[in-house]
């Protein structure tokens, strides 16, 4: 994708596959102007996947958005895309509970809701593991808003290169062999 971005229509709708500096690969998705999904391919929750998650998405300035939420898990995340760069700024604030204890969250989030929520109450919240980090993209892609291909199954170890290299979506931003 060879896209400049300048407004905030410009960024949703947009797929990307990113590193972290520390090594932890993620995969997120603009799904539209109050939702994101996301899929974790590196790093201590490595496996977790997750669509329909209510963010703040806003446009900073020109071409530089900030994305802020918090899960269920009571963890709160804070990115800061600058797609132009292909650089984003990341920062996670995972509950002591998260840190210790993070295969609980390794699954399909929004099938286990209740249990992030029980083990959120059962464990220790704080202190929180601040995890702040730059990020390099690897992958854009425009999937178009609401775009229910772009994250609809669990993470693979090949997956991120099988995006990268053209062999996941079609020319439709639709998956291949569902």
């Amino acid at each position: 994708m060879t896209k400049t971005f300048k407004t905030l229509d410009d960024f949703l709708g947009t797929h990307f596959i990113y590193t972290y500096d520390n090594g932890w690969e993620y995969e997120w998705y603009a799904k539209n102007d109050h939702t994101v999904d996301y899929r974790i391919h590196g790093g201590m929750v490595a496996g977790r996947w997750v669509t329909d998650q209510k963010a703040d998405i806003v446009m900073l300035t020109e071409g530089i958005y900030k994305i802020s939420w918090t899960e269920p898990t009571g963890t709160d995340v804070a990115l800061d895309f600058m797609p132009n760069e292909k650089k984003l700024h990341g920062t996670i604030f995972f509950p002591k509970w998260v840190e210790e204890h993070p295969e609980i969250t390794v699954t399909y989030q929004n099938e286990h809701i209740d249990l992030m929520e029980q083990s959120r109450e059962k464990y220790a919240t704080y202190p929180k593991l601040v995890v702040p980090e730059f990020a390099n993209i690897t992958y854009m892609g425009d999937a178009g808003q609401n775009n229910e291909d772009v994250i609809s199954e669990a993470p693979y170890k090949e997956m991120p290169n099988d995006i990268r290299n053209g062999k996941y979506f079609d020319e439709n931003y639709h998956r291949v062999n569902k």
